[in-house]
């Protein structure tokens, strides 16, 4: 199933549509799909149960907002996730990615 998320302002924030690529050497955001998608990569195992709170450590540490600003709201088993980020607009947040692009 093919999903296209992009990045929009939401009533309280913004959404991001991730990509997310496991058993990376380090965690990072390696760049944008066409249709917006963030591609990240992360240092964890999928089967880790932890996985998904690595992940949105990370993304609290890139966009500077505290980890409970940062929730997974679709997509928590797959590798495409839809993250809701509280209390930042959808341009805060996309340049906040854009400037971690490695």
């Amino acid at each position: 199933m093919s999903r296209k998320f992009v990045l929009h302002d939401g009533k309280h924030g913004s959404a991001l549509a991730l990509r997310v690529t496991p058993r990376a050497e380090r965690n990072q955001i390696v760049g944008l799909l066409p249709d917006g998608t963030i591609k990240v990569q992360l240092a964890s195992d999928p089967a880790d149960e932890n996985a998904n709170q690595v992940l949105l450590s990370y993304l609290s540490e890139v966009l500077g907002v505290p980890k409970s600003r940062v929730e997974i709201v679709a997509g928590e088993s797959g590798r495409d996730k839809l993250v809701s980020v509280l209390d930042m607009d959808s341009e805060t947040a996309h340049q906040r990615i854009l400037a971690r692009v490695e």
